[in-house]
């Protein structure tokens, strides 16, 4: 599972071949042993769970860097190496 990104003590990661269980793009956020998988680009929470000034965060990043993340999605739905993506600052 490569991290893409992280910032602010969340793990942004993308599993390989990873688009039969949710059958839609998503990420997969890491946040004090708290895990959520998140819609691309729509950032709502299809599983699991992160604290609500987390989980915005990671909607800001997903909407600043959308194509970069759906790109890294097409790639990691392939098997393909994955971009490393700016952190919020």
């Amino acid at each position: 599972m490569p991290v893409i990104s992280m910032f602010y003590g969340v793990i942004v990661s993308l599993y390989f071949m990873d688009n039969k269980r949710h059958k839609r793009p998503h990420l997969h956020v890491k946040f004090r042993g708290r895990e959520a998988v998140i819609a691309i680009p729509t950032g709502e929470i299809i599983e699991g769970r992160i604290p609500g000034a987390k989980l915005k965060l990671v909607q800001a990043w997903i909407e600043i860097h959308k194509d970069e993340v759906m790109a890294d999605w097409e790639l990691a739905a392939q098997g393909q190496p994955l971009f490393k993506i700016e952190p919020l600052r």
